[in-house]
């Protein structure tokens, strides 16, 4: 999570557009702040959501808007 976070935006941004690499990044930082913060529901919740192929894609889009705007993916901020 601090690796996706610690990129810049623009690498960010494009990550976050291609459909299935944004899908993968997704399952990646998702697993990574699960296992940073296991106690954090948000973290399970983006989680589970990010694990159905459709679902996760429609998240990453939204991830996308969220990280220019809030500089961090939603439901996984530091």
């Amino acid at each position: 999570m601090k690796f996706f976070n610690s990129l810049p935006r623009i690498v960010q941004f494009i990550l976050l557009l291609i459909p299935g690499v944004n899908w993968v990044v997704e399952l990646i930082v998702r697993i990574t702040a699960v296992v940073e913060k296991p106690k954090g529901t948000h973290n399970i919740l983006g989680l589970v959501l990010s694990i159905i192929p459709f679902t996760g894609t429609i998240l990453g889009y939204v991830d996308l808007v969220w990280v220019l705007l809030y500089k961090h993916l939603l439901w996984a901020n530091d």
